[in-house]
């Protein structure tokens, strides 16, 4: 898209402009990137208080901040004042940087493709992908280049399997699934018995079940159920280099950033929230709702509703008051030190009364 007045922006996304709408703008810009002929968003408190600093010549604002201080200071040339700050900037960015079209490559000679496999129409299938026996695909599905379906694994429509992509037999994706580059679905999961002496391998029977509208960050893993499978609920979302032990089922719209770490036959709530790094042992439940601060360490179930952080995790009030009391620890001690040579001094004051006293006594 070629340059644009603040007005016709605001005609497009319904937004009320204050300042100079016939300011042209050619891109849409992160706040601290944009530059004088660039757009951008207030979306929180914290942006807005760095609005006099923002340097872009337009500003999404959402209506709520129409009278604030800052807005009313700022020194930006433009201000569109819309419902909701993000979404407007979305929707102009799309404009000015449009997504790539898919492209129609179908299904390339140089694939792999067992006979016994079934794809759907308008799919397509990239050179040096290995589609395995009895796979099933559904359509207008995208399987990148080196990507390797395992046996019986089936794919719903809609979904897109970067490169690298390996899924072992018998996963099963839903409907608009995005897995992204070198992810793995289904390996075994680590479960072994120690006996006489060495580690026995124990079969990994199930397999993977991913439901519809879930993404899957690139070089994340998710090892296939013992027994039945191991489930990601509807809407989850996974970053990158995520580990998912077996058995673990995890409810709907899940959001967990990158490297967090779930040991075998974890459980989760709808909504539930982890933050980078964050450990969870064996067999525990996260509840509905509930929140892991970055790097927090869980060895206990987690009720719903609830902010827990640190390692042990703990609810976020009580580690802040452990942290808090932690940091006095140096100053305790010099007190503490203050205080022993203030008892060992009166102790010897008390031993040289009790000697004066009973000096006169001995004569």
């Amino acid at each position: 898209m070629d340059s644009i007045s603040v007005h016709q922006i605001a005609q497009r996304i319904g937004g009320e402009v204050r300042g100079n709408g016939d300011l042209l703008v050619d891109g849409a810009a992160a706040f601290d990137k944009a530059g004088p002929s660039s757009i951008t968003f207030v979306g929180d408190e914290k942006h807005l208080r760095l609005l006099k600093d923002c340097r872009a010549g337009a500003c999404f604002l959402p209506h709520a901040y129409s009278e604030a201080p800052t807005v009313l200071a700022a020194s930006i040339p433009a201000l569109v004042f819309v419902d909701d700050a993000m979404d407007a900037f979305l929707a102009i960015l799309r404009e000015f940087r449009p997504q790539r079209p898919r492209p129609n490559v179908g299904i390339s000679p140089a694939a792999h493709i067992d006979p016994t496999a079934v794809i759907g129409p308008d799919c397509n299938i990239y050179a040096g992908a290995i589609i395995g026996p009895g796979v099933t695909i559904g359509s207008r599905c995208d399987i990148h280049a080196g990507v390797c379906l395992g046996q019986d694994c089936r794919i719903g429509d809609d979904c897109i399997l970067y490169p690298y992509v390996v899924m072992y037999p018998d996963v099963v994706l839903e409907p608009r699934v995005i897995v992204h580059a070198s992810a793995v679905l289904g390996a075994d999961g680590f479960g072994f018995r120690f006996r006489n002496g060495r580690f026995e391998k124990i079969p990994q029977l199930g397999s993977v079940h991913i439901h519809s509208d879930c993404e899957v960050g690139a070089s994340t893993t998710i090892d296939r159920g013992m027994i039945g499978p191991t489930v990601i609920g509807e809407g989850t979302k996974l970053d990158n280099l995520i580990m998912i032990g077996h058995n673990c089922e995890l409810g709907r719209h899940n959001a967990f950033a990158s490297q967090v770490g779930l040991a075998g036959s974890v459980t989760t709530g709808d909504y539930v929230r982890c933050a980078g790094q964050v450990g969870i042992a064996d067999h525990l439940h996260l509840g509905e709702g509930s929140v892991l601060g970055a790097r927090a360490g869980v060895h206990r179930n987690v009720p719903a509703g609830e902010t827990h952080i640190g390692t042990p995790a703990r609810p976020e009030q009580e580690q802040i008051r452990t942290v808090m009391s932690l940091s006095k620890v140096p100053e305790m001690r010099k007190k503490m030190q203050k205080l022993e040579a203030q008892v060992l001094e009166l102790q010897r004051q008390v031993q040289e009364l009790l000697e004066s006293r009973a000096a006169p006594e001995a004569a």
